[in-house]
């Protein structure tokens, strides 16, 4: 192939998929160059999960431009392509993505892939500039005259009349279809960048060793001590420093009126692991008491008088004192 023919093919490349190729890419990389808290990176995930993939598609399905009435009797027979202009393409972008990427999302799992940020990301950016190759192939079949260029000049320029309410009414309806499938995928999104947790348990060993739940003591002697495990399991996003306070708690009709701290516990979580420690706690009262035995979780520093109100994440159990 000759140079000038080379120069062609890059010259006759469609400019809006060397954009929607361009932006997937670019996509991809900011997504695993930003913290997953950081807004900006819901920001460049939208098109990249909203309207590129589909555009591409698009383009595969439509290759050629928009016909009017007239031309399209005298051309039925020629076999012409079917052709749409660009505000249907908008809107079908849309709708068309909602397709793609609950079908990517599906085929991961089965390739060994896990579900995450930058994998999906992943799989969308090469998706994307996959299917928008194809759509450049098909275009540039399609004779010059016939094939949908990137004209906005031209489409300012049919404005009028009967050509300006269809056009309006065609952008209105992208917009609202944008509008609504943005709500939608904001409303999944968000949930997942900005929807972590932080949970808070307590174990023990039975009489086999094994570690369980719910087989903390109800009953001990004054002075004995009760051993646990406190695990922390961090599903926030980012490597977190957490502070446990265990506090033994009287209550009077419901209500805390006196607090021993019997505990206090610094530990470093890195995201999406548990945290766990083996700590024994001695309560303080006296025989013939029942006090509450609560554990108490924040975030780096614990306020000045730590409660079951302001923790980030509580849990508890009673216990009775007996005599020796």
């Amino acid at each position: 192939m000759s140079t000038w023919t080379r120069f062609g093919v890059v010259r006759r490349y469609p400019f809006d998929l060397a954009a929607v190729s361009v932006g997937a890419v670019a996509a991809y990389l900011l997504v695993i160059s930003f913290a997953s808290e950081n807004p900006l990176r819901l920001f460049v995930t939208v098109p990249l999960a909203l309207f590129l993939p589909g555009y591409a598609l698009v383009s595969v399905l439509f290759p050629a431009g928009e016909r009017d009435a007239r031309e399209t009797a005298a051309t039925a027979a020629e076999r012409r392509p079917r052709g749409i202009d660009g505000i249907e393409r908008a809107g079908l972008a849309f709708v068309l993505s909602l397709a793609v990427v609950p079908l990517v999302v599906l085929l991961l799992p089965l390739g060994g892939i896990g579900l995450t940020t930058t994998s999906i990301a992943a799989a969308l950016g090469f998706v994307t500039v996959a299917i928008a190759q194809l759509g450049v192939v098909r275009r540039l079949q399609v004779p010059d005259g016939e094939r949908f260029t990137v004209s906005p000049i031209a489409s300012l320029g049919g404005l009028s009349g009967d050509n300006a309410i269809a056009t309006a009414s065609s952008v209105l309806l992208v917009l609202a279809i944008g509008t609504a499938v943005s709500a939608l995928l904001v409303a999944f999104l968000v949930p997942a960048s900005a929807g972590g947790f932080t949970e808070l348990a307590l174990y023990s060993e039975d009489e086999d060793g094994e570690v369980v739940a719910g087989e903390l003591p109800s009953e001990i002697e004054s002075g004995e001590s009760i051993p646990l495990t406190i695990a922390i399991e961090n599903q926030e996003g980012a490597d977190r420093d957490y502070t446990v306070v265990v506090q033994e708690q009287t209550l009077e009709d419901g209500a805390v009126v006196d607090r021993t701290e019997l505990r206090r516990i610094d530990a470093t979580v890195s995201d999406g692991a548990t945290g766990t420690g083996e700590r024994t706690i001695t309560p303080t009262a006296e025989s013939g008491e029942t006090v509450r035995i609560s554990v108490l979780l924040y975030e780096d520093e614990p306020p000045a008088t730590p409660t079951n109100e302001n923790a980030a994440e509580e849990t508890h159990f009673w216990v009775s004192v007996t005599g020796e």
